[in-house]
């Protein structure tokens, strides 16, 4: 890693050399190689309105000839805007196996000082004389984890150097090549999508990305790099049917019911435009974790899919799925929750590569009418069960550990999916919860101790009994029987979707949660905090 990435393949890092690296520099490259693609665009943008303003008034041969060269230089400047989010993917994700590197050299060099070592500047582990004698063991230990950070960062270098050198002479040979000949079909599962991707040539995966990205971005069982790739493309356009939406609504109408509906409608397009620039601004940013956008969609509430690391490379994987009201126009604060488990994750694992992704694609409920049933999340369940097959098939390396998150009613949505249709993950976790569709802990298809559960003592959501029982305290509010069926009627364990997971009979695990309503369990003094970044640590 002589300086970074574009070091000798076979070089070795050296214990100075990782201490002196740094790898939000690496990252800052890699942004300022994306920032070359939005001039690129417009410039292909100026291209193809030449075009337009060509045809009209030119006509015959030298007019095809010059149209036809215009579209060339306008493709071959298409072309690139892959390549350059590839490069950012690429410095990005290599500062962020630096940074673990450094992080796992740091923890070993003081561990093995607070147990009476010496670390010199070399790396050369050694006993302190003037603190212990018995230190054999201990040494043989100490320098096994520094060469083991040592090799980590060797490992990130030769693939991010082999990973640049890949583009280098795809910009020599072209970026793109003829389309590939077989796309799978609609139904075609995560795990046989992954195939056909595998069997492409590289630039057959760059005419998919740049030709095709609204293809791309969706399918689950691609890797996170390629649909980050084609999303990134189609956010100009995404942000483009918001304004045109926006602009249809801004024409008042007559005083009445249609008004009323046009200035609700006209209310959800600004705020999902102000999720979506939240959103963007995120994704723009260069610092650590770097954001991969996995899918996006802004027709109704809007939907959003959006990962912080990569989690195809990633050894820990959470999944968060949101509750009542979430939107695009919530998509950037529910991604803050994810990120505040990362950064946990961070601190309890100094070393570990984890990724969380924020899985927004579902019609959450807007109103509690909506919210007392289980349509949603049962219409929910296919999605997020192939996202996870998806997850599964594009990892690199040994198998992630995989975490699903539901809070409030996006515990009903992981439940219904694990329940109906299993979702392949390692834990199940549940906070906030009204209920997740089923009665016991082992009607989820989940290893047994692997379900957990919090609800802090003041969440409202302990209110939300089962209809029956709502129904009968109603009738007996007004009557002498009213007093005595709120203290012995109904089942303390249930809620308004099956038994609460946060109660002993469900089979599942409890952590605790302090005091913090309903919305803050990821509050930083929260210690559900910890409990949900140990679960995802498999701690």
């Amino acid at each position: 890693m002589s300086g970074g990435p574009a070091g000798a393949a076979d070089a070795p890092v050296g214990y100075a050399q990782l201490w002196r690296a740094d790898p939000g520099a690496w990252a800052a490259a890699g942004a300022a190689w994306r920032s070359l693609a939005a001039p690129v665009r417009r410039r292909a943008d100026a291209l193809t309105a030449r075009i337009g303003a060509l045809r009209p008034g030119w006509s015959g041969a030298a007019s095809t000839a010059a149209q036809r060269r215009i579209g060339d230089l306008r493709t071959g400047l298409t072309d690139v805007l892959p390549a350059l989010i590839e490069v950012d993917q690429v410095l990005a994700e290599f500062g962020a196996r630096l940074s673990a590197a450094k992080a796992r050299l740091g923890a070993e060099v003081a561990r093995a000082e607070s147990g009476g070592l010496l670390v010199d500047r070399t790396g050369a582990v050694r006993p302190d004389p003037a603190r212990v004698t018995r230190t054999g063991p201990a040494v043989v230990h100490a320098r096994a984890g520094i060469r083991d950070a040592l090799t980590l960062a060797g490992t990130a270098d030769r693939e991010a150097a082999g990973r640049l050198a890949e583009l280098s002479t795809a910009a020599v040979r072209g970026w793109v090549s003829v389309p590939p000949a077989w796309r799978p079909g609609p139904g075609a599962g995560p795990a046989e999508v992954s195939r056909w991707w595998a069997g492409l040539s590289a630039a057959e995966r760059r005419w998919l990305v740049g030709r095709e990205p609204g293809r791309i971005g969706r399918l689950d069982g691609l890797p996170a790099a390629a649909r980050d790739q084609a999303n990134r493309l189609l956010l100009g356009d995404r942000r483009e049917q918001l304004l045109v939406r926006r602009l249809a609504l801004l024409h008042p109408l007559p005083a009445g019911p249609l008004e009323a509906s046009r200035r609700v409608r006209l209310a959800a397009v600004e705020a999902a435009l102000r999720g979506l620039d939240g959103l963007s601004e995120r994704l723009a940013a260069g610092g650590a974790p770097r954001a991969y956008l996995l899918g996006l969609d802004p027709a109704g509430d809007g939907r959003a899919v959006v990962a912080l690391g990569n989690p195809d490379r990633a050894a820990s994987v959470l999944t968060y799925v949101p509750g009542m009201t979430s939107d695009l126009a919530d998509a950037p604060a529910e991604l803050g929750r994810a990120a505040r488990v990362l950064q946990r994750c961070a601190a309890l694992g100094p070393g570990e590569e984890a990724a969380a992704v924020l899985w927004l694609d579902y019609d959450a409920p807007d109103l509690l009418t909506e919210a007392a049933g289980t349509r949603q999340a049962e219409d929910a369940g296919p999605a997020l069960h192939r996202f996870q097959e998806g997850l599964r098939a594009a990892h690199e390396g040994p198998p992630a550990r995989q975490t699903v998150l539901g809070h409030s009613y996006g515990s009903l949505v992981v439940g219904a999916a694990a329940r109906d249709h299993g979702l392949g993950a390692d834990a199940l976790v549940f906070v906030g919860s009204p209920g997740v569709g089923v009665d016991h802990a082992a009607d989820l298809r989940m290893p047994a101790g692997q379900v957990w559960s919090s609800t802090a003592p003041d969440d409202v959501i302990r209110l939300a009994r089962p209809p029956d029982e709502l129904a009968r305290r109603a009738l007996l509010s007004g009557t002498p029987l009213g007093p005595a069926f709120a203290v012995l009627g109904g089942h303390g364990e249930r809620l308004w979707f099956g038994a609460d997971p946060s109660g002993p009979g469900f089979g599942g695990r409890r952590f605790p949660s302090a005091p913090h309503g309903h919305t803050g369990y990821w509050d930083p003094d929260n210690p559900a905090l910890d409990g949900m970044a140990r679960i995802v640590l498999g701690r």
